[in-house]
């Protein structure tokens, strides 16, 4: 449960540091779902500086690759 807490916007700003590309957005269970794109040590380093944040635990991830995509930027969806 991320609502209200400032994830998506966190996130935001840790890609943007990162070179990452993708997207992010809330859920209706309250979940958050993200599509990210770079290399595994600059999305590890983003994980770690989203946790960072004041009332910030990531309790459980899923993973999985998807194809790339050509993406130039770090997106805030709904």
């Amino acid at each position: 449960m991320v609502q209200g807490v400032g994830f998506r916007y966190r996130a935001y700003h840790s890609a943007n540091n990162y070179g990452i590309t993708g997207w992010i957005k809330n859920c209706s269970d309250g979940s958050v779902e993200m599509e990210v794109q770079g290399t595994e040590k600059d999305i590890d380093e983003m994980i770690l500086s989203i946790e960072k944040g004041h009332f910030i635990i990531i309790e459980n991830m899923f993973t999985e690759n998807v194809p790339l995509k050509n993406d130039c930027t770090f997106e805030i969806l709904n």
